[in-house]
């Protein structure tokens, strides 16, 4: 059972920067792909990112395209995810999340919630105007 922990989130001004982090535990070998998600009050959550195993494939919302990057030190078990240029409209909680290795998922990126396992707790991200 792979457990996930996020940190890093905070209160940051509008064109402000975070560095939200994600730690993995148990049964590690086993992930593909991890996943970053969000949802802001009254809103569903919404895919932001996905890397994959090696770390070197990435994609992003277009949203956050340009504004976000993604990268994982697999040696510690650990995603990040780099918010630069933050507008108030990225404010909600921030999600890591996994998805178990299946055959065939390699070269396959996956947006959809439902696509991913494991979830952490979430960490709060707010961004003042």
């Amino acid at each position: 059972q792979v457990q996930l922990v996020e940190s890093g989130g905070g209160l940051v001004q509008a064109g402000g920067s975070l560095r939200p982090s994600c730690a993995a535990s148990g049964g590690t070998f086993s992930i593909y792909a991890m996943g970053w998600f969000r949802q802001a009050p009254g809103k569903e959550r919404e895919f932001v990112a996905t890397i994959n195993r090696s770390g070197g494939s990435t994609v992003f919302a277009d949203s956050v395209k340009g504004r976000f990057t993604s990268s994982r030190d697999n040696a510690k078990n650990a995603v990040f995810l780099q918010m630069s240029s933050l507008k108030p409209e990225d404010t909600a909680v921030y999600y890591c999340s996994a998805r178990r290795y299946r055959p065939g998922d390699s070269g396959h990126y996956y947006t959809r919630g439902n696509e991913y396992d494991y979830w952490g707790q979430g960490t709060q991200v707010t961004v003042s105007s």
